[in-house]
């Protein structure tokens, strides 16, 4: 496993994310974005499959973090990662299942899946980086938390909960820097104000959690998404790759074996709620 990189645990559960700064080097950020490049046109897949991007799996950098954060050496992964390529989605939302029903079981206790992201480009200068919602990952209230644009610059690791509220595309002002807009209200900004883009906005993401109740749920959401079902169909891994992820401390769920042969699957489009049993056990890890 690789040596642990530098994580503020008490920091990420009180704020519902972290930036760890110079992960990542230069040459590495380019690869990066030289692989991405290079995987347009491949079709649905994790990041697991490809060749070209699998390292940013299974370098152990993730892992690291994550058992620090979770407290485990046992990390999961269940297929769900990939890169963007100038996407111009925007707006606040949630990643976990019930990101609207503050009653259901996703806000039982500690929640154990996090969103890792590598942007590949400067957002310390320039604009179009991530917006978080300070201390949104304990609530449903998706208007809840200080509006944060990320600066993160080249190299950096951001981690956050996916229980905690946050967008793509923020915007950066010229001045004052300080001064973070809302996402709805990024329409209406004059353009003027707004610092300049690093080039192509790039970006790497992955969910990793522990093999617990958290992340069976997870699962199963992820079985009502077309996207996802289609990405985990698509997702193959030879042996190599799977003593790879071994060797980085990366147990691998494998849900296209779950799921084969199975129709009902990926019947959503878009977000749905999944019912819940109320009073259920709780599966840990």
């Amino acid at each position: 496993m690789a040596k642990d990189l530098a994580v503020d645990v008490n920091a990420f559960w009180e704020n519902g994310y972290q930036i760890i700064r110079n992960v990542y080097s230069r040459d590495e950020i380019k690869a990066f974005r030289e692989a991405a490049f290079a995987s347009r046109g491949r079709g649905p897949g994790d990041l697991l499959s490809n060749p070209k991007m699998r390292s940013t799996l299974v370098d152990g950098r993730f892992v690291s973090v994550a058992r620090q954060l979770l407290g485990s050496d046992e990390i999961w992964y269940s297929g769900d990662s990939s890169y963007t390529i100038n996407s111009g989605q925007r707006g606040f939302h949630k990643d976990n299942v019930d990101r609207k029903d503050g009653k259901g079981p996703d806000w039982n206790g500690r929640y154990t899946l996090l969103r890792f992201g590598i942007y590949l480009q400067d957002h310390w200068s320039h604009t179009g980086g991530l917006n978080l919602r300070a201390k949104s990952h304990n609530t449903a209230d998706h208007a809840f938390g200080k509006n944060v644009y990320v600066r993160s610059r080249v190299g950096d690791l951001a981690v956050w909960s996916m229980r905690t509220t946050h967008s793509g595309n923020g915007v950066l002002y010229k001045f004052p820097k300080w001064v973070h807009p809302e996402p709805k209200d990024i329409p209406n900004i004059p353009k003027w104000r707004i610092a300049k883009a690093d080039g192509d906005r790039l970006a790497v993401f992955a969910a990793l959690g522990l093999d617990d109740a958290h992340h069976d749920r997870y699962v199963e959401y992820m079985k009502t998404r077309t996207y996802m079902v289609n990405s985990f169909r698509a997702s193959k891994y030879d042996d190599e790759t799977l003593l790879e992820a071994k060797n980085a401390g990366l147990n691998i769920r494998r849900v296209a074996d779950e799921i084969e042969g199975d129709d009902t699957v990926g019947q959503n489009a878009n977000w749905e709620p999944i019912p819940y049993e109320v009073g259920a056990a709780k599966r840990t890890s």
